[in-house]
């Protein structure tokens, strides 16, 4: 979550400078898209991350342990 932040942080500074560097928005714009692009690969990764279940808890979950009799 922190390359998130600072993907976007680096954004808002590309489009911070867009605006007082006419010669130069358009490619600070792109470079801003570009972070924010870089942002929403590191959200959905991380959460893809958190999300996912290992394949052996998968497997252990559905196995029903039958009681011994004593």
């Amino acid at each position: 979550m922190e390359n998130v932040r600072r993907y976007r942080a680096l954004a808002s500074l590309c489009r911070q400078q867009a605006a007082y560097r006419p010669l130069q928005n358009w490619q600070l714009l792109g470079q801003a898209e570009h972070f924010e692009h870089l942002a929403e690969l590191a959200l959905k990764a991380h959460f893809d991350a958190c999300n996912a279940q290992p394949e052996e808890d998968a497997a252990a979950a559905t196995v029903w342990e039958t009681p011994a009799a004593a």
